[in-house]
């Protein structure tokens, strides 16, 4: 059995700073430039998703994935925080008649970004940290900071394009317990392309560039209004480690079918 859940809050819904942002989907590692001018004072925009997938029969398991993004905007800046997480739980039947629970992923996630607006439209000074906790995955934990600079190359009535590139530093433990650390050069962009008044398309990409590994990380989401605070996303994700454990593969994916709640 398939059930798409959605998180609620009260209160009346505002539409954010940006000219598509009410109908394309945001990156969790992306922060978006407004392209019209702030009111006096300061203003959030959130959205929260929540997506679960359960079977029974001769399979049974759960699986749950959940992100908030809340945007905090000024005249002067564009700040961000993102928490998501996402675990896999599956139930064997032993041959006694007993039932074995047994979760087979478990990975939760925050980041921070603060974007200083410059003068020229689309263009920003950003600080950003990210922390990562994956039971799982190649690095069970990853951290890292970074600062850089982001300009928007193309601006279209249905289409944007934004790139950053900066310098950071990152700290991870991977799957064999053995920690890294050291200088990283990060990049990004996103793509974001309303397909119509109701539906829209963004692909994002971000690569850190270490001196023992490379961690990108890229996303394709898929979302349709329903009304004028929800929308149904549908998307694909994969996150790469070019130096991982003998055990562990190198690239790890996710498909996800969500419902967004923007207040």
């Amino acid at each position: 059995m398939l059930c798409v859940l959605a998180l609620s809050s009260a209160g009346a819904a505002v539409a954010a700073p940006d000219d598509m942002a009410d109908s394309v989907p945001s990156s969790s590692y992306f922060t978006q430039a407004p392209t019209t001018a702030i009111p006096e004072g300061s203003n959030w925009y959130t959205s929260a998703e929540l997506g679960a997938i359960t079977t029974s029969g001769n399979t049974e398991g759960t699986s749950v994935s959940g992100k908030i993004d809340a945007r905090h905007e000024t005249a002067n800046w564009s700040n961000e925080y993102i928490v998501s997480g996402f675990f896999k739980e599956d139930v064997n039947h032993n041959n006694d008649g007993s039932t074995t629970r047994t979760r087979s992923a478990e990975r939760y996630s925050v980041s921070a970004k603060a974007a200083f607006k410059l003068l020229e439209d689309g263009n920003r000074a950003f600080l950003l940290g990210s922390h990562v906790n994956d039971k799982f995955g190649a690095y069970t934990r990853y951290s890292s900071i970074g600062i850089g600079y982001g300009t928007r190359l193309l601006k279209r009535d249905n289409e944007t394009v934004d790139v950053e590139v900066g310098p950071g530093y990152f700290h991870g433990e991977n799957a064999a317990g053995d920690s890294e650390a050291g200088v990283t050069v990060r990049g990004a962009a996103q793509l974001r392309w309303r397909v119509s008044p109701s539906a829209a398309l963004s692909q994002s990409v971000s690569v850190e560039r270490g001196t023992s590994n490379m961690h990108s990380i890229a996303e394709t989401a898929l979302s349709t209004k329903i009304n004028d605070t929800m929308q149904m996303k549908a998307a694909f994700s994969a996150r790469n480690d070019t130096n991982v454990p003998e055990t562990k593969k190198n690239t790890d994916t996710q498909t996800s079918l969500t419902l967004v709640y923007s207040f």
